[in-house]
């Protein structure tokens, strides 16, 4: 288990044991969202696997830290910064899964800037200045913070090249395709990306249309808090695949402003530490809904045939949607094994006996690994891609929110390992179209065929990218040589910075 203390980080020398010396220490500080945390809690092992001189501090908030010590080696300090109280925003709320509403996302947001002090107090604290901190790309302060102590930041941001790019394109300059009167649906390219690279309109993110609205308070976080810190980074860890994202490096590059700044693709992330044995971490996987044991069960009857189902832990999905899913699924007659996020709903059809419906925390990694699974219907975010691609199992993209759209074009149409569900009219929320049960069971239908020429194709390209991420992440592949190269650079500049 993961080492704690309760901050004032000022005592963290005295209570925690002092970290060593300034070169040899890392910094991590995740966004608090467990799709945001969870790259960052991986990137934290596989550092402290990799680089065993490496002293490695993970800092978090209370209600946060049970949830990172129960993924981290014992090798990985925790440090706690109390969670700054922020009304309307409950007490006890540290987590954007904990929100009651999304509605209160700006609130926390803002309560995380305030976050800066008890963190300038923690950085000052230090014996001296570490090597690097790694930060998400919403804690803006962080950057200042650790400038400020002579600090280098890399930033990170939970997604792809690709999407990341795009975004930061879009937002420079923002295209006409997105004016009034334009056909949505028309594919456009996008300024300073490859020719292949061609979106429509109605997958641009909500947050990159909203930019131009100075009275949105989420924009009003970004210009506020984050502005410039992002891009002055002097690197970005990007939780990616080379071989799947290599094409969209510089354009991303291009948008960081320091001298030489580069995006380091360790991932997946997941797989980045390797084999960890059991005493290394606290304890084994949680699985308390029994869904491998039921996977177990269905693989002896035939591999491949289940579809795994779950839309992540952001969206709220209407009961009419999840009745529409329910009928669908049925009807598509394939078992299923579906993650529901509502305690309130409850399936307006049979499921019959080849269906398994959770509803509280599941091994996704190792349900996507099982050999019973044939195909996974996802939300598309950037987490969950990596995992099924890296299990090798094609993808049902029905993005919701954020980038989740881009996602879908990079999977679906670039790297050709999966099939899109029609996706949101612009200016209507996701959660508000309601896609019928008929096309539901069509697309399960695609997704699970494993004898058509498409449904052959989109399993040989989940194949390929599953060897590409296993690859990339064993001795000598491009996201291990890129670990050892991010940290090689910095402790070689390490005495220009602080002297």
């Amino acid at each position: 288990m993961a080492t704690s203390t309760t901050t004032t980080a000022a005592n963290h020398a005295a209570n925690n044991g002092a970290p060593a010396a300034g070169r040899d220490h890392v910094v991590i500080f995740p966004f608090m969202a467990k799709g945001h945390t969870l790259p960052l809690l991986h990137f934290a092992t596989a550092l402290s696997a990799h680089h065993k001189s490496l002293s490695v501090t993970l800092v978090t908030t209370p209600a946060n830290r049970a949830f990172a010590a129960s993924r981290l080696p014992s090798s990985v300090r925790l440090v706690e910064l109390p969670f700054p109280s922020l009304p309307p925003l409950p007490a006890g709320v540290e987590s954007t899964d904990a929100l009651p509403s999304m509605s209160l996302f700006p609130s926390f947001l803002r309560a995380t800037a305030r976050l800066r002090e008890p963190f300038s107090k923690f950085l000052t604290s230090l014996p001296s200045p570490p090597l690097a901190l790694v930060s998400d790309f919403f804690l803006g302060f962080t950057h200042h913070v650790a400038a400020d102590a002579g600090v280098r930041r890399v930033v990170f941001h939970g997604m792809s090249c690709f999407s990341m790019a795009i975004c930061k394109a879009l937002i420079t300059r923002p295209p006409a395709a997105a004016s009034r009167g334009v056909d949505l649906s028309a594919p456009f390219h996008v300024h300073g990306m490859p020719e292949h690279v061609a979106i429509t309109a109605d997958e641009i993110p909500d947050a990159v249309v909203k930019f131009a609205d100075l009275e949105d308070p989420v924009t009003r976080f970004f210009i506020d808090e984050i502005g410039y810190s992002d891009v002055l980074s002097w690197g970005v860890l990007v939780n990616s695949v080379a071989a799947l994202d290599e094409d969209y490096v510089a354009p991303l590059e291009s948008f960081y402003l320091q001298p030489g700044a580069r995006a380091w693709l360790a991932g997946p992330l997941f797989l980045a530490a390797g084999d960890m044995s059991e005493s290394e971490l606290e304890e084994e996987e949680e699985d308390p809904e029994g869904c491998l044991a039921w996977l177990d069960e269905r693989a002896g009857r035939q591999a491949g045939s289940v579809v795994y189902v779950s839309f992540g832990t952001q969206t709220h999905i209407s009961d009419g949607q999840l009745d529409e899913i329910a009928a669908g699924l049925v009807q598509s007659g394939h078992p299923f094994l579906w993650v529901v996020r509502s305690d309130t709903w409850s399936p307006p059809v049979d499921m019959g006996p080849h269906g398994m419906i959770v509803r509280g925390w599941v091994p996704q990694t190792s349900i996507l690994g099982h050999k019973a699974v044939g195909g996974f219907v996802s939300h598309c975010g950037w987490n969950s891609v990596m995992e099924s691609l890296a299990a090798g199992k094609p993808i049902l993209a029905w993005p919701m929110i954020a980038e989740q759209h881009l996602n879908a074009r990079h999977v679906a149409d670039i790297v050709g390992a999966g099939i899109k569900i029609r996706t949101k009219p612009r200016g209507t929320a996701a959660v508000d179209v309601v896609i019928g049960r008929a096309e539901v069971e069509e697309k399960v239908r695609r997704l699970m065929d494993v004898d058509s020429e498409a449904g052959k194709k989109i399993r040989a390209r989940a194949t390929w990218a599953q060897q590409a991420a296993k690859s990339a992440v064993s001795e000598g592949g491009a996201s291990r040589v890129a670990l050892q190269e991010l940290v090689d650079e910095l402790q070689r500049t390490y005495r220009g910075i602080v002297e």
